[in-house]
């Protein structure tokens, strides 16, 4: 995870296989050079250049290099695309791949051995969780991604996720200036935003290109990312998070491919609960307020010969949720929401996996840790909206759901998916004995108790024209008085 919330630093473009890179490395001067002022990836390779009078800005640019760095930042500044600048994101994010995790390992193409290998996975999986769970499959396909795919095909469901947040950003950057000059200041808005933009997009390319070396398929972090009906492993990663488990890869493949199978049924046979995750997500971050006093000092005070001063002061958060009953209520839904299909996950997982694999318990509590101590989607979601995208209570509501088959059976169980008014809430995660005995409304006899008011309402009529006689012989009797 990189440790600039937003920060500037662009990596420098390799191709997947590396050697067309150091081949343009070559061609292009060498290496990386002192880091850029303004960070942005300026293209030529930059390099201290002490000849050049503009290297305290731009590094050692030859005029090509230098007319290509002004387009640049002309292009970012012009930028009207929304919040964020998405196709600086996109471009970050891809050149953070090529750049390889950590450990060294480079991203590469995925092979037809490991595309068949993946099938072959996720195709067990789904028959043998057609034992564990009444919703029926819901992986259309099964795909193996590069990580470079993965950073395709999420970056859609990334922007669903942050522009609400990035709009107060940019909304923000201008409430900056005072009011008697915001009038007069259309442009230098305007700037800002764009500005505000490009500096999500940076750290949002940044971290979602870290993410990719991280994660294993496209429901890791409990949310759909990826296309609706595909489930997705990414091999490499596959083989690095089982590198020092002592269990074999296949054993290893599998499991995961389980996991992400269970994540496809859930979501693609519960038609309302992408929206409801995603509007939990929104829903929380209506309720953030910007840190304008610091946004206002760190702009106010940004010196280009010191990038790391900006950069340190942005690492500490504009974001602050604001401490009210609303904001508590939508990050206890989201919590709950995120805790609920992660304790299904999990169960189900559990209940196909145990009978089958040796090594269904230690993967369960490897991935329980992963999630439980703050992975990649946590740091995240952190960085970009203030936001720990966590089940702090995963374990709470696998314990439920297994309690739940055990008292009413897998389609009882599965059954409460229908509506969202039916889940457990956060209160039934404290209490999830109560939740699993309590006597639920059948909803034959409601249905009974509906038609019979019905027909009541129907003879209502009938009634009435009895009493429509009554009142004629009445007044008849009055009349022969």
């Amino acid at each position: 995870m990189s440790d600039t919330p937003f920060g500037f630093g662009l990596p420098p473009e390799e191709p997947d296989d590396g050697d067309e890179g150091k081949k343009k490395d070559q061609q292009n001067g060498g290496g990386q050079g002192p880091a850029n002022p303004f960070g942005f990836g300026l293209p030529g390779g930059l390099g201290g250049g002490a000849d050049n009078p503009l290297a305290a800005m731009f590094g050692s640019l030859n005029p090509t290099d230098l007319g290509a760095a002004f387009q640049q930042l002309g292009q970012m500044l012009s930028y009207e695309g929304g919040p964020v600048n998405w196709d600086m994101a996109k471009q970050i994010a891809r050149q953070t791949v090529s750049q390889g995790t950590a450990d060294g390992v480079k991203d590469a193409s995925v092979g037809p051995a490991e595309r068949t290998a993946v099938e072959e996975a996720v195709r067990l999986a789904d028959l043998w969780l057609d034992d564990a769970t009444s919703l029926p499959s819901g992986a259309g396909t099964a795909v193996a991604w590069s990580r470079a795919e993965w950073v395709e095909a999420t970056l859609p469901a990334w922007k669903e996720l942050v522009d609400p947040v990035a709009e107060r950003v940019g909304g923000a950057m201008g409430d900056i200036l005072p009011e008697e000059m915001q009038a007069m200041a259309g442009p230098l808005i305007g700037m800002m935003r764009s500005m505000g933009g490009a500096m999500f997009g940076t750290q949002i390319g940044q971290a979602v290109g870290v993410l990719a070396g991280e994660v294993v398929g496209s429901t890791d972090v409990g949310l759909p990312l990826g296309p609706a009906g595909k489930a997705a492993l990414l091999p490499l990663n596959v083989e690095a998070f089982g590198k020092d488990l002592g269990v074999s890869k296949d054993e290893v493949r599998l499991y995961l491919a389980l996991r992400e199978a269970a994540h496809q049924r859930l979501f693609a046979h519960v038609p309302w609960l992408r929206s409801h995750l995603f509007g939990a997500v929104e829903g929380y971050a209506r309720g953030i307020k910007v840190d304008t006093a610091k946004l206002e000092d760190v702009v106010g005070q940004f010196d280009p010969q010191n990038p790391e001063e900006l950069q340190q002061a942005l690492q500490q958060g504009m974001f602050q949720p604001e401490d009210t009953p609303e904001q508590k209520a939508a990050l206890a839904r989201l919590e709950t929401a995120l805790a609920l299909v992660e304790g299904w996950v999990d169960a189900v997982v559990h209940a196909a996996a145990k009978p089958r694999l040796a090594s269904a318990d230690a993967l369960r509590e490897t991935l329980r840790r992963r999630r439980a101590t703050g992975g990649p989607a946590e740091q995240t979601f952190a960085t970009l909206i203030g936001l720990e995208l966590r089940p702090r209570r995963l374990r709470d509501a696998s314990r439920l759901w297994a309690s739940l088959t055990d008292a009413r059976g897998v389609d009882g169980r599965d059954g409460l998916w229908a509506h969202p008014d039916m889940l457990p809430t956060a209160s039934d995660l404290d209490d999830p004995d109560g939740f699993v005995h309590r006597e639920h409304l059948d909803f034959s006899e409601l249905d009974k108790m509906l038609g019979a008011a019905a027909e009541g309402s129907s003879q209502k009529p009938d009634l009435h024209k009895k009493d429509e006689g009554a009142e004629g012989d009445d007044s008849k009797g009055d009349g022969t008085e």
